[in-house]
Order: C-alpha cells, then sequence, then structure tokens
C-alpha cells in the first residue's frame, strides 16, 4: 500500500468540510495513544510553551524522586531511560531547540543531584555523557545570545 506525502495529505484535508476534519482526528486520538497525546499538546499547550515546559520538569522531578537509590543500578538505569524517553517524546512535541535544550539539562542537573551513584555503573555514566552531547548539539542550534547564557550552566553539568 502506497502512503501519500504530507504536501497530498495537506490537500486533500483542505478539501474536507470541518465536520469531516474533526473525524478524521478523532479517529487518529483513538488510534495511537502518542497522536492523543499529541493532539493534546497542540490544542491545550501548545500556544504556552514556557507552563508546558515547567510542568515536562515537574513530572520528571517525580519520576526522580520515585527512583530507590539504594536498589540496584540495573533499575536505576532502566528508570532513568524510561524518564528519557518521555523527555524525549516532549521535545519532539516542542520542537523547539531552547527548550529542550533546557530540558535536557534539568534532566541531567537531576540526574547529578539526585544522590544516585552513577559514577558506579558505566552505563549510566555513557547515559550522562550522551546527554551532554545532545545538550551540546542543541547549543549549535540556538542564538547567540542564548547560547552564552547557557554556556555555564552546562560547564556545571560537565564537571561530574
Amino acid at each position: 500500500m502506497k502512503t501519500s506525502s504530507v504536501s497530498e495529505l495537506k490537500k486533500e484535508l483542505q478539501q474536507l468540510p470541518v465536520e469531516d476534519l474533526v473525524g478524521l482526528c478523532t479517529a487518529l486520538a483513538k488510534y495511537k495513544k502518542d497522536n492523543k497525546e499529541y493532539l493534546d499538546y497542540l490544542l491545550y499547550s501548545a500556544h504556552s510553551k514556557p507552563s508546558f515546559v515547567r510542568e515536562v520538569k515537574a513530572e520528571m522531578e517525580v519520576h526522580f524522586s520515585s527512583i530507590n537509590k539504594e536498589a540496584n543500578l540495573y533499575y536505576i538505569k532502566k528508570t532513568l531511560r524510561k524518564i528519557l524517553r518521555l523527555l524525549n517524546k516532549y521535545c519532539k512535541y516542542l520542537s523547539d531547540k531552547a527548550s529542550a535544550l533546557e530540558l535536557h539539562m534539568y534532566y541531567c542537573s537531576l540526574l547529578k543531584h539526585s544522590g544516585i551513584p552513577f559514577r558506579k555503573s558505566q552505563l549510566i555514566l555513557n547515559l550522562y555523557e550522551q546527554e551532554l552531547k545532545k545538550i551540546h548539539s542543541l547549543l549549535g542550534g540556538i542564538h547567540e545570545d542564548l547560547r552564552a547564557d547557557y554556556t555555564e550552566e552546562i560547564e556545571k553539568l560537565m564537571a561530574y
């Protein structure tokens, strides 16, 4: 089965009446949880990115507080990856490099100050270093003024 391009779909959607568009959006939301979450973001949160970033930070704090620091590092790593998957999904929703940079820096900051002995596990340490690489790549895509503001915080994160 051939899938149409985005421009072809856009042209076809522009010709449909509003009721049919609502029906299609509802069907997409029912089809997959990610579609429903993205539609929810577009309808309720896309107009206020700073408040969405605050909500994501609060959710990350809740997930980090639920980690048992005395548990096996394997289980801690699994939880950290779960938090990271959520973070990457939310960053994809934002499609704003500055906000994504802020969220990834916050993740690293939470990990660094969580009390998790991540230096003892090479896998978790690699996870942290990959996040630092992602931060540096995001840093190259933002405005120079913002880059200067974030540089000092990034230096603190790199001193682990």
